[in-house]
Order: structure tokens, then C-alpha cells, then sequence
């Protein structure tokens, strides 16, 4: 499976309601729009998860395959970003008990134009060194980081997605940043 960027927009994400409610139906057209639309991000989060991107794919993979068969048990009680978010994490989480230890993370975002090459040298360094520190977190630190510090999730959003109270995330989410302080803090 391709990791393309599709992105969801407002229009995209209100349109998911019934795209999931058809797939759920049987409808594999309205299923093979959501993995169209979803993909890249939950590739995005698989790969911060596992740090690499060839078992990011995987995890991808795994985490639509783990959809698919779980359509006809869903609720509706989340929206379908919000399912596909805990899927994906799932997925990632279940390969990381599986996987040896965690492999440092060998992808930087794309390079941004503004500031000349030297100033996107650096801000892909600086990037580069936070995003391997992240990778180095504990998977209960580091999930939660990802959803919401690099994927933008609100808390509720990244609460539903790991099935915690918000006040165990915020706790989460303190650790993880004091954790990743210290070592960025010991790259110094």
C-alpha cells in the first residue's frame, strides 16, 4: 500500500460520516475512499510510532486490514478520523511489542522554502534531532506526543484515541516533555 499524503479537509472529514456508514453497509467504493483520504495520515503516524518507514507501511497495512474487519462492529460513537487514529495506533503499538527495540526515527519533513537553505538545513537538523528523540520515548510517551503535538489532535480527541481520561493524557503528555527535554537536554 502506497503512503500518499491525501489530506482531509473540512468538506472531506464532513463527508466521512456517510462514507463510513456505506462502508459499513458493504459499500468497498465508500471504503476505498476513506483509505484514500486517510492513508497518508496514519502513515504519518505509524511512522512516528515505529520509526521506520518500511514498517510504517506495514502498520498501514495492518491497521486497514484491522478496519475492514472491524466495520461491522462500529458504533458510530467516534468520528471516523477519530476510529481510524485508534486503529492506526494500535496497530503500531501491537508491532512495537512485537518488534525488537525501538529504531531511530530516519525521516525529516520536507524542507520549507522561506528563510534560504541555510536557515532549512538547520530547521531539518533541529527537526531531525527532536524527531529521533521522539522515536527514543517510551511507546506510552511517545503515542500520545505524536497525536498531539505533530498530528494536532485535541485532547479529547487524542483521550478518545488512546481510551483514557483527559486528565491521564494531560499526565501522559507532561511526562513525555519532560522526558524528551532531557534528551534533547543530553544532545547538548
Amino acid at each position: 500500500m502506497a503512503a500518499g499524503d491525501a489530506e482531509v479537509g473540512t468538506a472531506g472529514a464532513a463527508e466521512d460520516g456517510p462514507l463510513l456508514a456505506a462502508a459499513v453497509r458493504g459499500d468497498p467504493a465508500a471504503f476505498d475512499e476513506l483509505v484514500r483520504r486517510h492513508t497518508g495520515r496514519m502513515y504519518r503516524v505509524a511512522l512516528r510510532v515505529v520509526g521506520d518507514p518500511v514498517e510504517a507501511e506495514d502498520v498501514v497495512q495492518d491497521a486497514w486490514i484491522s478496519a475492514w474487519r472491524a466495520l461491522p462492529r462500529f458504533r458510530g460513537d467516534a468520528a471516523a478520523s477519530t476510529w481510524l487514529y485508534r486503529v492506526v495506533t494500535n496497530a503500531a503499538l501491537v508491532h512495537l511489542r512485537r518488534a525488537r527495540p525501538t529504531v531511530p526515527l530516519e525521516s525529516a519533513p520536507e524542507p520549507r522554502a522561506d528563510g534560504g537553505p541555510e536557515v532549512a538545513l538547520l530547521r531539518n537538523e533541529v527537526t531531525d534531532v527532536v524527531l529521533r528523540a521522539i522515536a527514543t520515548l517510551e511507546p506510552t510517551q511517545r503515542v500520545p506526543l505524536v497525536l498531539r503535538e505533530l498530528e494536532g489532535l485535541s485532547y479529547e480527541e487524542v483521550a478518545e484515541v488512546l481510551g483514557i481520561p483527559v486528565p491521564a493524557l494531560r499526565s501522559r503528555l507532561h511526562r513525555a516533555r519532560v522526558a524528551l527535554m532531557a534528551k534533547l537536554g543530553d544532545r547538548r
